[in-house]
């Protein structure tokens, strides 16, 4: 009597296991969204209108630099003279030479004649006259020096030419599609043009060096045994809370400007003025930016909504669902209090097929801004779905006969 229970039980698992692969061969069909109340949220616009800050100067520009996001500008485009804020892409240059390891902190560069002969702000070095590149670069960063710069670009490049010329490649790599550098150092010359656009472009690049705030930070230094003084032209240094740098520039032809960076609540910010009636408008613009900035704006961390209840199908495995989840979230700069405003949308993929393993990437919660897709975040599997064998198959079918 058993052996017959037997014989039926493997008999009956044998047909449900050819039922079942009919079955699991169809293919599924998987919806693309998935829609629910906790997913989606009514969407409003979340970009400010641009503000008049009325600031005294030709152009002005605020950007994040580590997304590029303007959050302010007004004729930012002007092809314009730059003066000292020139030294901006030198000193790019130079940290990624340090960086690169072409030099040190610890080389010692000669002055030329021609370092020499730089007029403007200096610290008058001599022809032939040795610093290192950490002393030359104090007095770059934070006296202005032309001569000093000048110094550091033949160390760099060869000569101030090629150094020129490594300059305008490196303005066209970072996007600055409206600069024109045919000095190293920002004096006064014909087609020596840039905008606020590209010089808060090359300072967002600049500041991603660390190093460089050991020098811009600083509000007074000395060289030559404190007989050369240092003062910081870079008055926000002092002033404003949070100031990182970055360079100012003045000249008749360029007027007064400033690219000026500072950081609170781990967001920092570049603020550009150009043209400045004078020294102390190009700084009160400078500050009207950043408080702007920091008053309006931030970084936010945006997760998705609960997909606990959420199982997608799933074909050839040895279950038909699978658990979800969206663990991960996305930082985002927005306006403050817009976060809530964010629209959701989870999407899955199609088809999904097994074996699949828990933390598999199966779709992604898109985030939108004023219709605009500004970021997603990754739906993974919250378990692991084997893929269905004859083995495993047969294994199921017959445990579920012999104890129904």
């Amino acid at each position: 009597m058993k052996n017959i229970i037997k014989k039926t039980a493997i008999a009956l698992a044998l047909v449900c296991f050819i039922a079942s692969l009919f079955s699991y061969c169809a293919t599924a069909q998987v919806s693309t969204e998935y829609f629910s109340d906790q997913l989606l949220a009514d969407f409003t616009s979340t970009m400010p209108s641009i503000t008049n800050l009325d600031i005294k100067a030709k152009s002005v520009i605020l950007m994040e630099p580590k997304t590029g996001q303007v959050l302010y500008e007004a004729n930012a485009d002007e092809k314009l003279a730059p003066a000292s804020v020139t030294k901006i892409m030198s000193l790019l240059l130079v940290m990624e030479a340090i960086e690169n390891e072409k030099i040190s902190l610890n080389t010692v560069a000669q002055t030329s004649d021609h370092a020499a002969s730089m007029g403007g702000s200096q610290i008058w070095l001599e022809p032939g006259e040795e610093m290192t590149v950490d002393q030359l670069l104090r007095a770059a960063v934070i006296a202005s020096a032309n001569d000093a710069t000048v110094a550091l670009a033949e160390l760099v490049a060869g000569s101030e030419e090629t150094f020129v010329e490594q300059m305008n490649q490196r303005a066209k790599e970072l996007g600055m599609s409206n600069t024109n550098f045919v000095n190293a150092c920002g004096l006064d010359t014909e087609g020596h043009i840039t905008t606020a656009r590209d010089v808060a472009i090359m300072s967002s690049a600049l500041i991603k060096h660390s190093l460089i705030k050991k020098y811009s930070t600083v509000w007074m230094d000395a060289l030559r045994d404190g007989k050369s003084e240092l003062v910081n032209t870079n008055k926000l240094v002092r002033y404003y809370s949070g100031c990182t740098g970055l360079k100012t520039g003045t000249t008749s032809n360029a007027g007064c400007c400033v690219s000026a960076t500072a950081e609170r609540n781990g967001m920092e910010l570049v603020a550009v003025v150009m043209k400045g009636e004078n020294s102390n408008e190009r700084f009160a613009g400078a500050k009207k930016l950043l408080d702007y900035g920091f008053a309006n704006w931030s970084f936010v961390s945006i997760k998705a909504d609960s997909l606990e209840k959420i199982k997608i199908p799933v074909s050839k495995g040895v279950r038909k669902n699978l658990t979800v989840e969206a663990t991960e979230s996305f930082q985002f700069l927005l306006k403050k209090g817009a976060e809530e405003k964010i629209e959701k949308k989870a999407e899955f993929f199609k088809d999904i097929t097994a074996p699949v393993l828990k933390g598999d990437k199966v779709g992604e919660v898109k985030l939108f801004s004023e219709g605009k897709q500004i970021g997603a975040i990754p739906i993974t599997s919250a378990e692991q779905v084997d893929k269905i064998s004859f083995f495993n198959s047969f294994l199921s079918m017959l445990g579920a006969a012999l104890c129904p």
